[in-house]
């Protein structure tokens, strides 16, 4: 028998007749995943529940593994080799059944479900989200394509769409982002008795465990005091260096570098793309397991500091 459990979920207001499902408490069955659209303005959809008057039948796809192309050449002695794997955008397919007590009922429905999704046209990417019964989720960025097409209406009361949804990064991620703090610290004799020690807490070299299918790219939030930095990541031996733009950051400026896309800001918000040791400098990743990075950082202090930050991703939901 089913466990049952009680939850409580939001959603945008319905722009037409009916019960408001803003907030409704249903029983769900705590033994299935629970799938949920997050429209670009932060609005909530459950897809799973027909007491908000619509439901996901079979039918789904496009929830595995990421499409890839492979670049291949031809070899001498036959066959070819492959000389290149890059991944590809996705379509999910995403069937939803709508239904109303009355056709106004079901016509609000259908109008407030058509507009969470192709509000993507103007807002941006929403995402699909997916919450495992062990309480883990994932999610995908994703862009409304095609399903809420011709006259709604299969019936007076209900209808079926199939909705296809294009996703430019094909991988699942975390929704939640893995927060790494390195500050600056004295040497400590590890037979003092009452030494603690905490993971990641000192500038030098340390481990960075990404949990995902795939790299992940992160993002650094380097405080001064410093006269200049550099990340090396080890395991796959790349590495840049930042010589601030002007002379040394003082205590409390900031300096952010993302790898995606990659980006360095100043602190006020200016480019600072030219304070890379370019061409050499590597805006590296973080490859699946463990990764060995160090930072290395001329004229820190004890108030200097480095955050990395990264977000894991996935092969599948």
């Amino acid at each position: 028998m089913p466990l049952l459990v009680s939850t409580t979920v939001v959603v945008d207001p319905p722009g037409g007749g009916g019960e408001d499902p803003r907030v409704i408490t249903p029983a769900v069955d705590a033994r299935v995943p629970r799938f949920t659209w997050i429209a670009p303005d932060g609005g909530e959809w459950p897809l799973d529940n027909p007491r908000l008057g619509w439901v996901t039948p079979r039918g789904r796809a496009g929830l595995g593994a990421a499409p890839v192309e492979l670049v291949t050449d031809p070899h001498p002695r036959g066959g070819t080799r492959v000389r290149h794997v890059q991944p590809q955008s996705r379509v999910i397919t995403w069937p939803l059944f709508i239904e109303g007590a009355s056709h106004l009922e079901f016509i609000g429905r259908y109008r407030d479900l058509a507009r969470a999704f192709t509000s993507t046209r103007w807002r941006g990417p929403g995402r699909l989200r997916v919450a495992r019964p062990d309480g883990a989720t994932r999610e995908i960025e994703a862009f409304y394509q095609a399903g809420f097409d011709g006259e709604p209406g299969r019936g007076w009361l209900f209808d079926n769409v199939v909705l296809s949804l294009f996703c430019e990064d094909p991988y699942w991620r975390a929704t939640s982002p893995v927060t790494l703090p390195y500050v600056n610290g004295d040497p400590v004799s590890y037979l003092d008795p009452y030494l603690t020690v905490s993971p990641s807490s000192v500038l030098g070299s340390t481990t960075a465990t990404n949990p995902g299918d795939v790299e992940a790219w992160p993002s650094w939030t380097i405080v001064g005091p410093a006269s200049e930095v550099t990340a090396t990541n080890a395991t796959t031996g790349q590495s840049f260096t930042l010589t601030p733009i002007g002379g040394a950051l003082t205590d409390g400026q900031t300096v952010t570098i993302t790898t995606d896309p990659p980006a360095v800001r100043g602190p006020a918000g200016e480019v600072w793309s030219g304070a890379l040791n370019w061409p050499g400098a590597v805006l590296w990743g973080l490859v699946p397991g463990l990764n060995d990075v160090e930072f290395s950082v001329s004229g820190a202090s004890a108030a200097t500091s480095i955050t990395l930050a990264y977000v894991p991703r996935y092969e599948t939901a």
